[in-house]
């Protein structure tokens, strides 16, 4: 049952969605009423958080039972006692899964409330606490130590500093005031630091602030499984192309036991930084990264011997991965979608160039998967058929493990062709709560299948390169 509001689109963008899932090979396959029934159970969950917190162990730093132990009595002591499970995944064993209580709908709302910016929100339903810059307006004369019910903004609407919204807000639960309404909008200049602590969140997940950062990694589940399917091995050379903020560039460099070279680029600085920062703290020596367009990788004349980053000379890695930019359509939970058509329509072409750079990159015999974190067409299952078309030497692999659906009708493919494909659909499963009782009268297995399909919107296609023609 839908808590939350369905995901609302620009006008532009819903009829461009309803006419993708309504294509001719989907309604010939599922039917007209099942095909829009997907589609709005889709709608619906997207508004939602995942059903399960997932967390990536460093397998590097220590064992996947030591770090579950020190977990779950982390989330005891997060929780009071409530004594939620830490669940390790069967096929994929470096990860926890910890299943998220709620949503919950007999939390008393108070009369002292905050308004927050909708990507603040969001990360509260995914278990964190609110910080000053996320605050946009507060009721009057509120305090430190206040008890306030805490509501996103999720158009935007609100004006910062304002004592009163009236505008479209969704409750995400009560929490206690850290600083004073006039600490948190001083005119001396902006304020850091924690400004909520949430004490009866809607969505009850465990709050991953210092909490054993460097044996922890929190990440999606479909992104853990991309670098497992493209299964780096010791000593070999890998391309990371669009890898801020480095989640899947420290699983690359542990799954290979930190022997080889992985190269991440980014074309932005700072989030570059944060790479480095993420392999310094993970202790992973053997990532290499480097601010740089990935479109622009390929040397087209030869390099110094010395010269370490890019561009680089065609065939110089055995595996790529290009996890590229995208409309982020399949983030979770999102209740406005604010892009432009023009916006959600612009990655095609970008992704198609920094495919094409990826191609001419790889090695003979080299793996490279590609992937996205949204869910129409055009950014994967037409750009598969597009690359099968373009390169002669690419052919479509099996995926292991493969937990995801196949791919979607629409993009001319074949069903073998399909079934290969990796498309993680939240709809797949019933929008269904979780609280105690029910998630205690649950037999592990359900639960497991339950959070592959209950996660964000994600594609992977995974290809090996035949020749250098």
């Amino acid at each position: 049952m839908s808590f939350f509001p369905k995901i609302a689109f620009q006008n532009e963008v819903e009829e461009y969605l309803t006419t993708v899932f309504r294509n001719k090979e989907l309604i010939a396959a599922l039917g007209t009423q099942e095909a829009e029934n997907k589609y709005q159970s889709l709608l619906s969950h997207l508004s939602h958080p995942p059903a399960f917190t997932t967390v990536r162990v460093n397998t590097h730093l220590a064992s996947v039972k030591h770090v579950k132990k020190l977990l779950f009595e982390e989330i005891q002591k997060q929780f009071k006692g409530l004594r939620v499970p830490v669940l390790e995944h069967p096929k994929l064993q470096d990860i926890l899964l910890i299943p998220v209580i709620g949503p919950r709908r007999d939390i008393k709302k108070h009369a002292s409330e905050v308004i927050v910016g909708a990507q603040c929100g969001y990360a509260v339903l995914r278990g964190a606490h609110v910080y000053v810059p996320g605050i946009v307006s507060t009721s009057r004369s509120v305090k430190a130590g206040d008890l306030v019910s805490v509501y996103s903004d999720i158009e935007g609407r609100c004006k910062r500093g304002a004592k009163e919204f009236d505008g479209v807000k969704v409750f995400l639960g009560n929490g206690i005031l850290e600083l004073s309404r006039s600490e948190i909008f001083s005119s001396s200049g902006p304020v850091k630091g924690l400004g909520i602590t949430m004490i009866e969140p809607v969505c009850l997940s465990p709050s991953f602030d210092n909490v054993l950062p460097s044996h922890l990694f929190l990440q999606n589940l479909p992104s853990v499984v991309v670098s497992h399917i493209l299964n780096p091995q010791p000593g070999e050379k890998i391309l990371d192309m669009c890898a801020a903020p480095g989640g899947k560039t420290t699983h690359l460099a542990t799954l290979m036991h930190d022997q080889g070279e992985v190269i991440a680029m980014d074309k932005i600085a700072n989030k570059v930084k944060k790479i480095k920062r993420n392999a310094e703290l993970l202790q992973l020596n053997c990532i290499k990264a480097f601010c740089y367009d990935g479109t622009k990788a390929l040397s087209v004349e030869k390099r110094e011997n010395k010269q370490e980053g890019p561009p680089f000379l065609p065939e110089s890695f055995d595996r790529i991965l290009l996890d590229a930019p995208c409309s982020g359509m399949g983030q979770r939970p999102n209740m406005a979608y604010s892009s432009t058509l023009k916006e959600v329509t612009s990655y095609q072409p970008l992704q198609r160039k920094l495919f094409t750079v990826a191609v001419k990159l790889l090695k003979p015999g080299g793996v490279l998967v590609y992937s996205t974190c949204t869910i129409t067409l055009s950014e994967n299952e037409e750009q598969v058929a597009w690359a099968l078309k373009t390169f002669p030497c690419l052919q479509l692999a099996p995926q292991e493990p493969h937990i995801g659906g196949e791919g979607m009708k629409g993009a001319g493919l074949s069903l073998d062709q399909l079934k290969l494909l990796q498309r993680f659909d939240p709809s797949a499963v019933t929008l269904q709560g979780m609280d105690i009782n029910s998630l205690q009268d649950s037999r592990e297995d359900d639960l497991i299948s339950l959070a592959n399909k209950d996660c964000i919107g994600f594609f992977i296609a995974k290809f090996i390169k035949l020749n250098s023609k």
